[in-house]
């Protein structure tokens, strides 16, 4: 029962990034090219999968899928952290900071299991080469892809329910740049037990899980490589593992730090930062790591270019 003086906020306060005000327009200025560079390079890759019938493969089917959803990620809270920025007016409606909060985790979930299936796509397609098409077939990626996207919806509409039934009448000030959902649970004035419960419990299966089972198939792909292959090929598959495992480490350990082993330590500044490494950093770097120095896609890029210049 909440007291006579206690009232229930509708809208919050994002604080943003610790930025000193002489700098506002030179990290606006960065944050809007990071921005850009994601949604371009992703919306790219997803174009020329869909335009160019050679792509039309399983490995490019999850790096479609990867795109979108980096693509989403990174639009959840970046449009509104350059918006907080530029007009410097920080409220969020409830409705809106539980829409965010939903959104967020639906697309920063898919991100974690498409690495997964990727990671495994790339396992078949190096150590049992002559078994890929019939292992990878289409139906076999169909009832992969849309059970994911069906569990992502279900984690994150569960989380969202929790979140609704909670009161925030202490504090309406969110120290971060987005609706996030350990910074929401810290400004709760009900119990938060049950939450926090099922954060704990879902870490598992959602963060820690999709890590190992990423881990495992680079493991033996490099198991693999060092028997049989020659020093070139060895080179190549370790420069190939070695960035997408930099990648993953970097949105794994950012997660892992802040969600399933918060240190009571943890700054502002320092949770922020962690946050920003993997919702703005990750989702930009992928289509680099991933594609755009691929040469298929190189390659279908020249055609679609050299395609659209003849029609012309």
């Amino acid at each position: 029962m909440m007291g006579n003086n206690q009232s229930v906020f509708h809208q919050f306060l994002l604080l943003g990034l610790p930025i000193p005000p002489e700098h506002q327009h030179l990290f606006y200025a960065l944050f809007l090219a990071m921005y850009l560079i994601t949604v371009l390079g992703n919306l790219i890759i997803i174009i020329l999968i869909l335009l160019d019938s050679l792509l039309h493969t399983p490995m490019y089917l999850f790096l479609s899928n990867l795109s979108f959803s980096d693509l989403c990620f990174s639009s959840v809270t970046m449009p509104k952290l350059l918006k907080n920025m530029q007009s410097q007016d920080p409220l969020i409606s409830y409705v809106d900071c539980l829409t965010q909060m939903y959104f967020f985790m639906v697309f920063g979930d898919m991100e974690s299991f498409l690495l997964v299936v990727m990671a495994y796509d790339r396992y078949v397609a190096i150590c049992f080469p002559l078994h890929y098409t019939s292992i990878m077939n289409p139906k076999f990626c169909a009832s992969l892809l849309i059970p994911l996207w069906m569990l992502t919806t279900f984690h994150a509409m569960m989380h969202t329910l929790l979140m609704a039934r909670l009161s925030f009448c202490e504090s309406n000030v969110i120290p971060h740049f987005f609706c996030d959902i350990s910074a929401l649970l810290k400004l709760a004035c009900s119990d938060t037990s049950v939450n926090e419960l099922m954060i704990f419990i879902m870490g598992g299966p959602v963060i820690i899980v999709p890590f190992l089972l990423i881990v495992m198939p680079y493991a033996r792909i490099v198991s693999s490589i060092l028997k049989f292959s020659s020093t070139q090929s060895i080179h190549k598959v370790f420069s190939t593992c070695g960035s997408h495992l930099s990648v993953v480490s970097l949105f794994y350990g950012m997660i892992i730090g802040l969600y399933l082993c918060p240190s009571s330590d943890n700054s502002t500044v320092k949770e922020t930062t962690m946050a920003m490494m993997y919702t703005v950093v990750t989702p930009m770097l992928n289509p680099f790591i991933y594609s755009l120095r691929n040469s298929d896609m190189k390659r279908a890029l020249r055609r679609v270019i050299y395609d659209k210049n003849i029609s012309l």
